[in-house]
């Protein structure tokens, strides 16, 4: 009776053995194309704290994004009430005045998506007038002044994010679908298509393209002393390098994988997690603002979350993972200072949302 129950129990054993063969046999892999890799760790992650820095106005209802130049640091506020744009004193942050009235004149902004400096001027976004703006410091250096409007071509589908590529040229991500950024000329006509969407899943690029261009929006920066262009996608983990003046390109996926959705009415409805928010391109490295909190959650927790991320992820120039920087804050806008080892920082959840933090090397 005893030799059955042993031979009875082997005999399931090995067809349980065999049926877990069969199941992992029906599991096909990813594939990934020869420039996409996976990542899920980083060789060093280290904490920060933030340092507040006490502001003597109450400018902001979401401070989205800061960059600094010489002695004056701009804060954009996404969501802002008369103005989209403030500018400070670097690093006292006193207050100095502020730009981009909101309005629909013609010399007044129905929104302001992102905002660049270059060669001393500074160019922002309006994608509800499809204009790009560029602005110049007074002569006394305390306030910006509209020097020239840029109406972009009616084929470029509504922007969300540019970078400025040269004098005379933008780059624009393609919501079209059709491919992954556009060149952009100076007087708004499309020059160049770069790229495509890097999925695996086939069939929303063969059905739903422009769905699929939505779930794959992305904030971006171009560093034109070392020619690479950085993107990381809002929804999922995915960081993408191009490096345009060896014309390489790498794709970086982290664990919560490319951006999940689902299509409804011809829009892409996100179903996964939320994930970047920031990216910036230094000499050295690629420094960018990571989420990871699952949409569910935030619908379940309903508006009690704090809205940012807690971690700052580091790539090398070829998108290879360095660091990962765990916070002790939520922030959503980065602007990092290699030299002084300095990042500040945006924080929408508190009445004062500017921070600093220091870090190492890495």
């Amino acid at each position: 009776m005893f030799s059955g129950d042993i031979a009875l129990k082997s005999d399931i054993k090995y067809l349980f053995l065999f049926f877990l063969f069969l199941l992992s046999c029906g599991k096909k892999e990813k594939e990934y194309a020869d420039n996409v890799y996976a990542y899920s760790e980083f060789p060093q992650e280290k904490e920060l704290k933030g340092g507040v820095i006490e502001l003597d106005t109450a400018l902001f209802r979401y401070p989205f994004r800061i960059r600094i130049e010489g002695d004056k640091a701009i804060v954009m506020d996404l969501h802002g009430s008369e103005h989209y744009g403030h500018l400070f004193e670097y690093p006292s942050f006193r207050y100095l005045s502020s730009f981009g009235r909101r309005g629909d004149s013609p010399t007044e902004m129905l929104s302001m998506e992102n905002f660049r400096l270059y060669n001393h001027e500074l160019w922002t976004l309006d994608a509800n007038k499809s204009e790009l703006i560029g602005l110049g410091f007074s002569s006394s250096g305390d306030s910006l002044l509209r020097k020239e409007t840029v109406t972009l071509d009616e084929a470029i589908l509504r922007p969300l994010d540019f970078a400025v590529y040269d004098d005379t040229t933008f780059v624009i991500p393609d919501y079209s679908g059709e491919s992954r950024f556009l060149k952009v000329s100076c007087k708004g006509k499309l020059i160049e298509k770069i790229g495509a969407i890097p999925t695996a899943n086939e069939k929303a690029l063969e059905e739903a393209r422009p769905a699929l261009a939505q779930a794959w929006r992305s904030f971006l920066d171009y560093n034109p002393r070392n020619g690479v262009l950085a993107a990381v996608t809002q929804l999922g983990e995915v960081v993408e390098v191009y490096n345009l003046k060896d014309s390489t390109h790498v794709v970086r996926i982290g664990d919560h994988d490319e951006p999940e959705f689902k299509v409804s009415d011809g829009y892409g409805i996100p179903t996964g997690i939320m994930g970047f928010s920031d990216i910036q391109v230094t000499d050295s490295a690629i420094y960018a603002v990571f989420h990871g909190t699952p949409f569910k959650e935030i619908a379940r927790q309903n508006g009690r979350l704090p809205d940012g991320g807690k971690y700052i992820y580091v790539f090398s120039l070829k998108g290879e993972p360095m660091c990962k920087y765990v916070l002790d804050r939520y922030i959503y806008g980065i602007w990092v200072d290699e030299t002084t080892k300095t990042i500040m920082a945006t924080d929408v959840n508190n009445d004062q949302p500017i921070l600093k933090f220091s870090f190492g090397s890495v």
